[in-house]
């Protein structure tokens, strides 16, 4: 086999973000979207029951087609603008629901990523975007493992941080308070 001289991008990185992606009134309207009786406690990706080991957080689900389309919307804009700029994956779209995710105090989630066999085989981006004011809870960083570095990702209350599905990241446990969030990703066909 011969080496080749392949394109690069110049451009790509472990995680970006953009802040104040969704304005106060917005955040307060999809926080509003919560309902206790929906609640789910979270599981693994593809798994249908609970490790506590590894994850421990509350979810309920935004499906699209409804009054949650702004939102969707909103996340596909800049996950396409993203992956223009930074990523250049083949991308298709959301393939699974968006997630509203709680932390409460003693919650967390592991190192792990969100790319996988089966049912995530074909995520390419996840999308976080921050609800909670950071004055409101203390611990549950979004972390990312960056060669031999732990990197915290921005805390700022509307910010979307946008990452190759590939990449490991963590939720450090809370501590104290509430972290509130959007999860999701955006598909594409298989790697080649």
């Amino acid at each position: 086999m011969y080496a080749l001289q392949l394109p690069q991008n110049p451009n790509f990185v472990p995680y970006t973000y953009y802040e104040g992606l969704f304005l106060p009134h917005e955040v307060s309207q999809i926080v509003s979207y919560w309902k206790s009786d929906e609640r789910r406690e979270a599981t693994l990706s593809g798994e249908k029951t609970q490790d506590e080991t590894l994850r421990k957080s509350s979810v309920i689900f935004l499906p699209s087609g409804n009054e949650y389309n702004w939102i969707y919307e909103k996340l596909a804009m800049v996950a396409q603008q993203c992956n223009f700029q930074r990523f250049g994956f083949d991308l298709i779209g959301f393939a699974q629901e968006l997630q509203l995710t709680e932390y409460a105090e003693g919650d967390f989630f592991e190192w792990h990523m969100d790319f996988g066999g089966g049912g995530i085989s074909n995520r390419k981006l996840s999308l976080t975007v921050q609800l909670s004011d950071p004055e409101d809870y203390e611990g549950g960083s979004l972390q990312f493992m960056i060669n031999d570095k732990i990197v915290d990702a921005p805390r700022t209350k509307g910010t979307i941080v946008v990452f190759p599905s590939f990449v490991m990241h963590r939720v450090t446990p809370i501590t104290r308070g509430t972290r509130r969030s959007i999860v999701g990703w955006v598909s594409g066909v298989p790697y080649r």
